[in-house]
């Protein structure tokens, strides 16, 4: 059995531009989901929402693992494996001479990409024989750009996002996403932090401490509650 980690990741945007999301979901060695994550972008559009998805699965993977990511996004998944190395030695310009759409984003996956082993499978969107990892993806994503809020196995979400009906299907129940009040005082759920970041209050943490999510953010657990966030 490979030992190299199965993603999805998606985005969404509900008017494109529109109100926008992303999400990724990555599963454990038998190929069920096993931790997921998505968050809100406000007003923007599906591309923001595909790369986004994928930049954010790219820092929650240990970047020392072979990593499998399958995606839907054509325009996501050429722009890092095919366009990519054209626009970096162009300046950062298209073919064309117009600056490349996105740039900040492309050049944090490019970053993130270096030295590591990563496949990406392109997956029909929408199938019934499609990808069922790709499925919750765009669910999850698709539940962001809607609610407007982050949510996730670290947040405390334990159910996975049900996929959306698939073309042809008969369409089912949908659940509404559970919300999540933390008793006043309450200490926030933490987690190690997998790389060095920057806390809305400013300071840095390192990889290894204690961090929780503040806001759509990760910071300090000592800032819950006690420092303005910045989404």
């Amino acid at each position: 059995m490979s030992d190299r980690i199965i993603a999805a990741c998606d985005g969404a945007a509900k008017g494109n531009p529109g109100p926008a999301g992303w999400a990724w979901v990555v599963a454990d060695a038998g190929g069920r989901p096993e931790r997921w994550e998505s968050g809100p972008l406000g007003r923007s559009t599906n591309n923001v929402g595909e790369l986004t998805a994928l930049l954010r699965l790219l820092e929650a993977v240990d970047p020392g693992a072979p990593l499998e990511v399958r995606m839907d996004s054509q325009y996501a998944m050429k722009a890092v494996t095919q366009w990519l190395p054209n626009w970096k030695r162009n300046g950062w310009r298209t073919a064309a001479g117009k600056p490349v759409a996105n740039q900040e984003l492309v050049q944090g996956i490019d970053a993130l990409l270096a030295g590591r082993d990563v496949e990406f499978r392109y997956v029909p969107a929408h199938r019934v024989d499609g990808d069922p990892l790709n499925a919750i993806a765009d669910r999850a994503a698709s539940d962001a750009a809607v609610t407007q809020r982050p949510a996730g196995t670290a947040l405390g979400d334990t159910e996975v996002p049900e996929p959306a009906p698939e073309r042809g299907a008969p369409a089912r129940p949908r659940k509404r996403p559970a919300t999540r009040a933390a008793a006043p005082g309450a200490a926030p759920r933490t987690i190690k932090a997998k790389f060095r970041g920057t806390c809305p209050c400013g300071r840095t943490y390192a990889a290894g401490e204690p961090i929780a999510k503040l806001g759509t953010r990760w910071g300090h657990p000592a800032c819950h509650g006690a420092t303005p966030v910045a989404d």
